[in-house]
């Protein structure tokens, strides 16, 4: 089959300069004889005209410099469309990479597109909404709130937006159902992941696969402060949020399920992230699972 690529490029995605991404990927494509054409994500996230510019140019793979939200937009906006989704790492995350096991860096990255390995993965809906790999409500959303009026993006400011709303955290009211089940609690966040990381490492949901059908949801509920700083971030950080350590956490203080579908009453309008991005808030969400909603060019297993 002839490969036809268009590589998106976000110019404020992450830290690493653009002109050498550019050059990267100008040689190595023409060395590899695929015609490709270079665009630039917008800031609206609007991409209603790429599924004509797909078919009318027979274009075979859309490659996304960025992060997982410009991800989520783009590959939202192709759903049951035949083309296959590369990604180069650009973001200050890049959960949905990392969880595939696409290199950070942008010449390996390009090796695993030009070999065109593509694999079915799934992602969800969240109300109206698309999601790629993860979204939040609570904590971990004000903080990408925060961290999208940053001026500095990468790793050190997140960090910084994290601790300082670490100091301000509270609960918030949530009624979750699922299947025949009901959870009233107070909690600090609660995550739908499809991915098992936020994001730079730090696992969320160690079950959790890209193609599975199911989506992992983890509920951390309103506990002490220090207890939420040891039993959660030491547990993230070392990928056992599954293992129920009591001599870390006790079980009642966090829940982990499965589920292909559920519903969120947010009774306290906590704030809302989908793929990193911040976005509008709702009393409620019903939330899905897409089984195989899009093909992404990654490692073969």
């Amino acid at each position: 089959m002839n490969r036809r690529i268009i590589y998106f490029i976000n110019p404020i995605s992450g830290t690493s300069g653009k002109n050498t991404l550019i050059k990267k990927i100008e040689v190595k494509t023409s060395l590899q004889g695929i015609p490709f054409e270079i665009l630039y994500t917008n800031a609206e996230g609007d991409y209603q005209f790429l599924k004509e510019k797909v078919l009318r140019e027979q274009i075979t793979d859309i490659v996304i410099c960025g992060g997982d939200g410009t991800v989520s937009k783009i590959a939202g906006s192709l759903l049951n469309e035949k083309v296959h989704i590369g990604i180069i790492p650009m973001g200050s995350g890049n959960g949905l990479a990392l969880a595939a096991k696409i290199p950070t860096k942008i010449d390996a990255a390009l090796d695993i597109i030009f070999k065109g390995n593509a694999a079915f993965v799934d992602s969800f809906t969240i109300n109206d909404s698309f999601s790629c790999m993860l979204c939040g409500l609570g904590f971990d959303a004000q903080v990408a709130h925060d961290f999208s009026k940053e001026t500095t993006r990468g790793l050190v400011t997140y960090i910084k937006q994290t601790i300082i709303n670490f100091i301000r955290m509270r609960p918030f009211n949530f009624e979750i159902k699922y299947g025949e089940k009901s959870i009233h609690t107070a909690a600090f966040f609660i995550s739908i992941a499809n991915s098992n990381q936020f994001g730079n490492q730090f696992t969320i949901a160690p079950k959790a696969s890209l193609s599975d059908g199911l989506l992992d949801i983890v509920i951390v509920k309103k506990m002490p402060k220090y207890r939420f700083l040891w039993s959660v971030l030491k547990q993230v950080l070392n990928g056992k949020l599954n293992d129920y350590d009591e001599s870390s956490f006790h079980k009642e203080e966090v829940s982990y399920f499965q589920t292909d579908r559920l519903m969120i009453q947010n009774r306290d309008l906590a704030p809302l992230h989908i793929d990193g991005d911040p976005s509008s808030t709702s009393s409620e969400f019903k939330i899905a699972i897409i089984p195989n909603a899009f093909k992404l060019l990654q490692p073969a297993v």
